[in-house]
C-alpha cells in the first residue's frame, strides 16, 4: 500500500470523525454550555455549512497554491479549530470555532482527493481514490465510536483534542511522505458551477441533498432519537454507531459489484425505498435495543451504500468532468448535512424528538421522486442524441 494515500486517508478519516462524532457527545455539550439539544445540533449544522460553501470556492482561489502547502495549512488551521473547540468558554465560542474546523476541512478534502489521483499512475487513480474516500467511511465505525467513548469515559472536550490528534498526525504524514505533489490545472469557479446548468446534474445533486438531510436529521440527532434504548449508557450508543458506520463500510464495497449485475438505478431506488421504510418505523423500532440493532444495520448499509450508486450516476451524466460534478456532490451532501440540523431542531420542538423518523421519512419520499426525475432526464437527453449519433454515423 502507497504511505502517500494512507497518510491522505487518515486526515480523511480526521474530518470525518470531526463531522459524524459530534452527534455521540451532543447531551454532554448541551449541558456543558446549558443549552437544547437542538441548539447544540447546531455545531454539526455550522461545519458542514462551511465545507459545502468553501470547498469549491478554495478549490478554484488556491488553484496555484503548492498542494502540500495547501493540505497542512488546511490541516494546521483545524488542529488549531478543535483545540479552541474543547477550549471554548460559551457556545457562541464553539459555533465560531465550528466554522474554523470546516475551512481546515475545505481547504484539505478536495484538495487530498485530487492529490490522490495526480501522485498514482493513471491506470491507479480509481484504486487511489477509494483509498483515500474509505478513510471518511471508516471514520463512521471507527473514528465516532471511540471519540464518544472518550466522551463518555471523560468528557466531550477530550473527544475534540482526539480529532485534533488525529489531524496532527496526519500533518506530519504530509510532511515526511508527500514534500511535492503534481500541480493540477486550474479551474475557476465558473467553470466548476457551469455543470448545475445541466438538468439532469441539478436533478441529481438535489436527490443526494434529500437524502443526506433525511439521514443527518436522525444522526445528528442519533442520542435522543435512539435514547429509550441508549438510556443514557455510553457503550450502546458507542456500540451503535460502530454497527452503522461498519453496516456501510461493508455496503460502499459490495455496492459496485450490485451496480455491474443490475445497474445504478434498480440499486439506487431500493436502498431509498428500503430507507424510506425504517425510517417510518422508527417510532416502534428505536424503543428497544432487539429492534434498534437491525434498524441502524439496514440504515447504515442502505443510507451509505446508496452513494455509490449516486456517484456512478453522476459521473455517467458528465465523464468528461468527473472530478468536478463528484466536488459538486460532495457539497450537495455537506448542505443536505447543513439542512439536517436545521431540520432536526426544529422538528424536535413542534413533533418531539420520537417522530424525527416520519420527517425523515418524507425526505426521503423527496429524494425518491428527484432519483425517478433524473432517470428521467437522462433517458431524454439519450433520446435526443440517439439520432444525432446515428447521422454521424451514416
Amino acid at each position: 500500500m502507497d504511505r502517500r494515500l494512507l497518510v491522505l486517508a487518515l486526515g480523511m478519516f480526521a474530518l470525518g470523525t470531526d463531522s459524524f462524532v459530534v452527534a455521540g457527545v451532543l447531551p454532554e455539550i448541551a449541558r456543558d454550555f446549558n443549552v437544547s439539544i437542538g441548539a447544540a445540533g447546531q455545531m454539526t449544522t455550522i461545519y458542514a455549512a462551511t465545507i459545502a460553501v468553501l470547498a469549491p470556492v478554495i478549490a478554484a482561489a488556491a488553484a496555484h497554491m503548492p498542494r502540500n502547502r495547501l493540505l497542512l495549512a488546511g490541516l494546521g488551521i483545524f488542529v488549531i479549530a478543535n483545540l479552541a473547540t474543547a477550549l471554548s468558554p460559551n457556545f457562541e465560542m464553539a459555533l465560531a470555532t465550528r466554522a474554523l474546523a470546516g475551512l481546515g476541512a475545505a481547504m484539505f478534502a478536495p484538495t487530498a482527493t485530487g492529490s490522490a489521483a495526480s501522485i498514482v499512475a493513471p491506470e491507479k487513480r480509481g484504486f487511489a481514490l477509494s483509498v483515500v474516500a474509505t478513510g471518511m467511511t471508516v471514520s463512521t465505525a471507527l473514528g465516532a465510536p471511540i471519540g464518544t467513548l472518550i466522551g463518555g469515559l471523560g468528557d466531550w472536550h477530550w473527544t475534540m483534542v482526539f480529532v485534533s490528534a488525529l489531524a496532527a498526525i496526519a500533518g506530519a504524514g504530509v510532511l515526511v511522505f508527500l514534500p511535492h505533489i503534481p500541480m493540477p490545472p486550474a479551474v475557476s469557479l465558473g467553470k466548476r458551477l457551469a455543470p448545475l446548468a445541466d438538468a439532469r446534474i441539478g436533478l441529481a445533486l438535489t436527490t443526494t441533498f434529500l437524502f443526506f438531510s433525511a439521514a443527518f436529521t436522525i444522526y445528528t440527532y442519533f442520542s435522543i432519537v435512539f435514547g429509550r434504548t441508549i438510556g443514557g449508557d455510553t457503550a450502546i450508543l458507542a456500540g451503535l454507531l460502530v454497527l452503522w458506520g461498519a453496516a456501510g463500510t461493508v455496503s460502499n464495497l459490495l455496492a459496485g459489484r450490485l451496480i455491474d449485475a443490475i445497474g445504478s438505478r434498480k440499486v439506487l431506488i431500493t436502498m431509498l425505498g428500503m430507507v424510506l421504510v425504517n425510517f417510518l418505523l422508527l417510532q416502534w423500532s428505536g424503543a428497544s435495543l432487539w429492534t434498534a440493532v437491525p434498524a441502524v444495520l439496514l440504515w447504515g448499509a442502505c443510507g451509505w451504500g446508496s452513494t455509490v450508486p449516486q456517484q456512478h450516476r453522476i459521473v455517467g451524466i458528465a465523464p468528461q468532468i468527473a472530478p468536478i460534478v463528484l466536488g459538486l456532490n460532495n457539497s450537495a451532501v455537506f448542505l443536505g448535512t447543513t439542512a439536517a440540523g436545521i431540520i432536526g431542531a426544529t422538528a424536535i420542538d413542534i413533533v418531539g424528538s420520537q417522530n424525527l423518523g416520519f420527517v425523515a421519512a418524507g425526505l426521503v419520499a423527496a429524494a425518491l421522486i428527484a432519483s425517478e426525475l433524473t432517470d428521467r432526464a437522462i433517458a431524454a437527453s439519450r433520446s435526443r442524441s440517439a439520432p444525432d449519433q446515428r447521422q454521424k454515423a451514416a
